[in-house]
């Protein structure tokens, strides 16, 4: 018996011509997604990406050019006394070897015989020249200071910025290394920005004795949302799909995805004294995050400080001695001996 076989209607072709059409599309979109997540992760988190240099501004508040003035010139000031102290106090290079097999670096500016310490953590894509503005505040007051150089940054090794995830424990190893050099070490660790949520990150963790204390300076809840922020703000984008993509390449290329990465979920362990610092305007880690973290935060011994008007990194400037105050006597129960 004779089998027919039937020419493809016209409707056929075109369907099929439809079929291939769209798997040309979903193979470009995801190519384009694929694409688009890789460069995020190198943009945000590599070494040497452009995450750092953004210009995103909220609307001025009321009486802000007042209070701009008062960052501006409180700012100048404190530059000079940056470059004094330098001057005065060279400081010493010193490392440690991370876990993970980087040298990390960072200087230490000896304060006499002194027990109390500091560990001062720079924000995203700074070195420990950054922090400079918190070290001569506490050498003044009579500490010991150490001022890391976050991996990937400045003169520590590392091709991905941990932001503050794979540097808690970074920071414990230079706990470590102030103990075996200081067995009596009074530790309080003050970061601002990405150097506050490891703060924060690393307040999760257990720490010896030594460490009394915490002091966070806008630090953000999580390095899901501060990029999901980022997306909206910078780039007019939703956090699907590409936030999503982009923290799988993450988590294999830089060890941690973004949402595991959570300061907040670190300060709910936190048990030590913890003093939250905010800028009202900052326009880069929410305000908002200010008050979630705070009661994520067990316990009676904690206290936040807002700072009407500061950007980000700001609240310094902006409170003057108001600041300082607020710090010293934040810590002084807890660096009793």
């Amino acid at each position: 018996m004779e089998t027919t076989l039937q020419r493809p209607t016209r409707r056929h072709r075109l369907l099929r011509r439809l079929g291939i059409a769209l798997l040309v599309l979903v193979v470009l979109l995801l190519a384009a997604v694929g694409f688009g997540s890789n460069y995020l992760v190198e943009y945000a988190i590599g070494r040497s990406g452009d995450g750092g240099n953004r210009e995103v501004a909220l609307e001025v508040e009321p009486g802000g050019d007042s209070v701009e003035a008062t960052i501006a010139a409180n700012k100048a000031t404190q530059e000079t006394a940056n470059a004094a102290f330098t001057a005065a106090h060279p400081g010493q290079t010193v490392g440690i070897t991370s876990g993970d097999g980087l040298a990390l670096s960072g200087v230490y500016y000896q304060n006499g015989d002194s027990h109390r310490w500091v560990i001062a953590l720079h924000g995203y894509r700074g070195t420990h020249k950054d922090s400079l503005r918190l070290a001569t505040h506490y050498y003044d007051a009579g500490f010991q200071v150490l001022t890391p150089d976050l991996r990937a940054c400045g003169d520590s090794e590392g091709n991905y910025v941990g932001m503050g995830w794979l540097d808690r424990q970074d920071v414990l190893g230079w706990i470590d290394w102030i103990v075996a050099r200081d067995p009596e070490a009074r530790i309080v660790i003050h970061g601002i920005s990405m150097g506050a949520a490891t703060t924060m990150m690393t307040a999760g963790e257990p720490t010896p004795d030594n460490v009394r204390a915490f002091v966070e300076d806008c630090g953000y809840t999580s390095v899901w949302e501060v990029f999901g922020s980022e997306l909206g703000l910078r780039f007019g984008l939703p956090e699907f799909p590409l936030l999503y993509t982009a923290s799988a390449i993450a988590d294999a290329k830089a060890g941690y995805s973004f949402p595991e990465a959570s300061a907040l979920d670190q300060v709910s362990r936190c048990e030590k004294p913890m003093l939250f610092i905010h800028g009202t305007a900052d326009d880069f880690i929410p305000y908002a995050m200010l008050d979630t973290l705070y009661n994520a935060k067990p316990g009676t011994n904690k206290a936040e400080l807002t700072a009407q008007g500061a950007g980000h990194g700001e609240a310094m400037y902006a409170l003057g001695d108001t600041y300082w105050n607020t710090v010293w006597d934040f810590l002084a129960p807890y660096l009793a001996d």
